[in-house]
């Protein structure tokens, strides 16, 4: 059995949590309850733009996509491309999403970054275990059953604000998939992140593009 390609508009996706979930039966209620809080805020119109500053980096010069609802602006690279319609199918709590256009790729090999606002504030000192936290649950939810390790789990900082970048690996049909989360306390009243997927026999340049758009972001 393959695993397809990850789809943010196919797929539930439960991130953060807004409250303690209802009582559900089955292992993923506390998910499907925070799914449903998310619902809610996803409803907000979500404006995005084009421009070309703000980069300093690998991504230098080339076009961003600014995520109003999130409070983020990310770079596209080369071979990547944004489609602002169908940011208005992303379910969950994502606003918008670039994707890879790889030479050969298939449905079951990709690349996709994807932006957005989680359903509450998640103060500072949080911010370690939730990234981890919100990590496993994504990997869960778009690799069933696979196994997920933790590769790399580190603070950082995004345009000057505090961050948490976790970073998973999971085996596939494929291979190995790769998911990179950022979480970033944008204000007082926000945390948005930044979710990178990799499926399939991607080049590495390409992983190489997920990380600097991760890396890249500023906050709008």
């Amino acid at each position: 059995m393959t695993t397809p390609t990850p789809s943010p508009t196919t797929q539930p996706t439960p991130l953060f949590p807004a409250g303690p979930p209802r009582p559900a039966p089955g292992r993923r209620r506390w998910l499907i309850a925070g799914l449903v809080a998310l619902l809610v805020v996803v409803a907000a119109a979500v404006a995005v733009r084009w421009t070309r500053d703000g980069d300093s980096g690998p991504l230098a010069g080339r076009p961003r996509v600014t995520d109003a609802r999130a409070g983020l602006s990310y770079g596209i690279p080369d071979g990547w491309k944004h489609d602002a319609a169908k940011d208005k199918d992303l379910i969950g709590a994502f606003s918008s999403q670039i994707s890879s256009v790889q030479a050969g790729a298939t449905a079951d090999t990709g690349a996709t970054v994807l932006a957005g606002r989680a359903g509450q504030v998640v103060p500072r000192a949080d911010l370690g275990r939730t990234t981890e936290a919100v990590a496993r649950s994504n990997a869960e939810f778009f690799f069933p059953d696979r196994p997920a390790a933790l590769e790399d789990s580190h603070d950082t900082v995004v345009d000057g604000r505090p961050a948490h970048t976790a970073v998973l690996r999971i085996k596939s049909d494929e291979g190995t998939a790769r998911l990179q989360l950022t979480v970033v306390t944008v204000d007082g009243e926000r945390t948005s992140f930044l979710l990178g997927l990799t499926t399939g026999a991607v080049d590495p340049a390409v992983t190489e593009d997920v990380e600097a758009v991760l890396a890249g972001a500023t906050v709008d």
